[in-house]
């Protein structure tokens, strides 16, 4: 006998079900009821986002479920981390074709294993039949006037990404059989694993409260959320090439192919900041603290508009000059 709506959500994510003997962590009512009753520590404000996943268009068939589990809160987590904010609580509408049975109990490890690390707190949500689609909610938490936004960034900020962003494009394109010569075995399972379980940065998030003064994560490519930075803040900013972050298993790669992925490959779930140039050292502290690689990548301008410049970083800035820009589809690099 098939498992139905209420059964599967008792079996797999009914967290006081499974574990009675804690209890509630942050909710006053959990799930079970119409709505759930959440309270955010005194005098912290929440803050709220939403992601949908559908299969096809986010992620491929051949996923391992628990992987997208994990990335289906993940991508979610890394918004609050984009914001400095310390996860509380989440919801989950899941839509599936069938009930699958193995399906369920992976997808369920991996998403309550990651909410378990963060502290996280399954709350509530709906499931309904339908194309394969996962929609999260998640709520963080965040001191009043300290939540990072874009906005912030201005005029001799440096700009800083962290990780190692494109690997997840380099195993799409792999998947594809785009890439030639194709990756090697080794270099195929370490790109796959980013793209199917990214880390979200979280720890980072928290720490760069009070010290960035602009973030964003990366999950539709660099360049195109660096413009999502420039527009609401009414920047411009230089990015030196030869600065760019090459993970080892980008690095055989083509330059070319090295700076498509790292620039506008997106699904990476880094985060992409702006901090006062003299608050240099208290970011890579902050990266130290957090296990996650930082890197200056260029500096925040005056000028509207993006300016790519062949070279590296030197004492003074960045050096070389304007490159052509094969990513001129990112239109709002040039609106005002």
């Amino acid at each position: 006998m098939s498992l139905g709506e209420f059964d599967l959500i008792e079996r797999y994510f009914n967290r006081v079900h499974h574990a009675a003997d804690q209890g509630p962590r942050r909710a006053v009512v959990p799930n079970g009821d119409d709505c759930a009753v959440i309270a955010p520590a005194a005098g912290m404000q929440l803050a709220v986002s939403t992601d949908t996943m559908v299969e096809g268009r986010h992620f491929l068939s051949t996923v391992d479920p628990a992987r997208l589990g994990h990335k289906a809160l993940a991508v979610n987590l890394s918004d609050l981390a984009a914001c400095g904010a310390k996860p509380l609580a989440f919801t989950l509408a899941l839509t599936l074709p069938r009930v699958d049975e193995r399906f369920l109990a992976g997808f369920a490890s991996g998403l309550l294993a990651l909410a378990d690390e963060h502290d996280c707190e399954l709350v509530g949500g709906d499931t309904t039949a339908g194309p394969l689609a996962i929609g999260i909610t998640v709520m963080g938490e965040v001191p009043p006037g300290q939540a990072l936004l874009r906005s912030g960034a201005q005029p001799g900020d440096e700009l800083w990404v962290s990780g190692w962003p494109g690997e997840a494009r380099l195993a799409l394109e792999a998947f594809r059989g785009t890439l030639k010569p194709p990756l090697s075995g080794e270099a195929f399972e370490a790109a796959r694993l980013r793209m199917e379980q990214p880390s979200p940065r979280v720890a980072l998030g928290l720490a760069l409260r009070g010290l960035a003064s602009s973030a964003i994560d990366v999950s539709d490519g660099l360049l195109g959320d660096l413009g999502h930075v420039l527009k609401r803040s009414r920047v411009g900013a230089a990015i030196a090439l030869g600065a760019l972050p090459v993970s080892p298993w980008l690095a055989s790669r083509p330059v070319a192919e090295q700076q498509d992925n790292v620039l506008a490959g997106g699904d990476d779930y880094e985060l992409l900041f702006t901090a006062p140039a003299a608050r240099h050292a208290e970011v890579l502290a902050a990266g130290q603290a957090a296990g996650v690689p930082v890197h200056r990548i260029g500096l925040v301008q005056a000028e509207a508009g993006l300016r790519l410049l062949d070279g590296g970083w030197g004492a003074e800035g960045p050096v070389g000059w304007p490159t052509a820009n094969r990513w001129t589809s990112f239109d709002h690099f040039r609106s005002a």
